[in-house]
């Protein structure tokens, strides 16, 4: 018994051990390190389609660009067009002839009169058409963008010169709360209608839209009885994308007031010491608190109420 118990365990001490089927986490292999190099195998080139084969031209163009050491018109080498409405917005050339009509642009100048009241020579004979709207370049306007017809050519009448050199209606005067005063726009356009009537004046663009930073602006011109008056620039600011078209309106009104101040209208609001006895007389500046609790100084008339929320008035500054 014992003879064979320790044959049994001679033969189990022969075997091999046993390895383990699954990796434990020291076992983890890390890259092997070769002293061999790399090879790398060439890259085929990339097909690729030439410009000639993306726009085909005819053969007797193509071989007239492969000869010429330069490109010629109306194409350049890559088939583009060299003509200049292709690269520009404007028209290669301006209008022969005159667009406006001579009666609508210098009403001075209708059937034959001249600007100073004298008749024209029209008694020596029949006008052709052509003749007849025929005028010195600084009379008839082609378009009120560049011109300066009537400017300074005649005053206007005696009836209108009252009306615009009337003194301001203090009442209709307000402040801003800066202390800024002003006359609403509106007013502007009533003394306007007055003294010219409803279609006796108007405003023309005289640059294009200027969008900035935050304010917009644009250049305009007055125009009273198909004349020549004043031009201005006009501003206003936005804070948002969205109020671009209606700051494009405040501009056009800023620059109509400014305008005005040729034509004496409320001349008034420009004379350092009108503005500090109309606030002496009519106005009060006010300590106010905001809903933060900030106080300022505002400026208010006399006969307008407290401000409202979210200023609340303290005071007497």
């Amino acid at each position: 018994m014992r003879m064979q118990l320790a044959s049994v365990a001679r033969r189990l001490l022969r075997q091999p051990p046993v390895s383990a089927p699954a990796r434990t986490f020291c076992s983890a292999s890390a890259p092997a390190l070769s002293s061999r190099s790399r090879t790398w195998a060439k890259q085929q080139p990339v097909a690729r389609t030439s410009l000639k084969d993306l726009h085909p031209f005819p053969e007797s163009m193509r071989e007239q660009l492969e000869n010429a050491d330069t490109p010629q018109e109306p194409y350049t080498a890559t088939g583009n067009s060299n003509g200049p409405a292709v690269h520009s917005s404007r028209p290669a050339s301006q209008p022969a002839e005159v667009d406006v009509k001579p009666s609508v642009a210098a009403p001075g100048i209708v059937k034959g009169s001249s600007s100073n009241g004298s008749p024209s020579n029209s008694s020596n004979g029949p006008l052709s058409s052509s003749a007849a709207t025929s005028a010195p370049s600084s009379n008839v306007s082609e378009e009120w963008g560049t011109s300066f017809a009537g400017l300074g050519e005649r005053s206007f009448s005696k009836e209108a010169a009252e009306v615009l050199m009337a003194p301001v209606n203090e009442a209709d005067v307000e402040i801003k709360p800066d202390g800024l005063i002003y006359l609403p726009e509106i007013k502007y356009r009533r003394i306007l209608n007055r003294a010219f009537g409803p279609g006796g004046w108007g405003m023309a663009p005289r640059s294009e839209t200027n969008v900035g930073q935050g304010i917009v602006s644009r250049e305009w011109v007055l125009i009273c009885q198909g004349r020549f008056v004043a031009t201005a620039r006009g501003e206003q600011e936005f804070y948002k994308p969205s109020g671009v078209p209606t700051a494009s309106e405040g501009a056009k009104s800023n620059a109509l007031m400014r305008c005005c101040k040729d034509l004496g209208i409320s001349s008034e609001l420009w004379d350092p010491r009108f503005i500090r006895q109309f606030r002496k007389k009519h106005c009060v500046e006010v300590w106010a608190q905001d809903t933060a609790g900030k106080k300022k100084k505002l400026w208010r008339r006399k006969d307008d109420p407290p401000f409202e929320y979210p200023w609340k008035e303290t005071g007497m500054a």
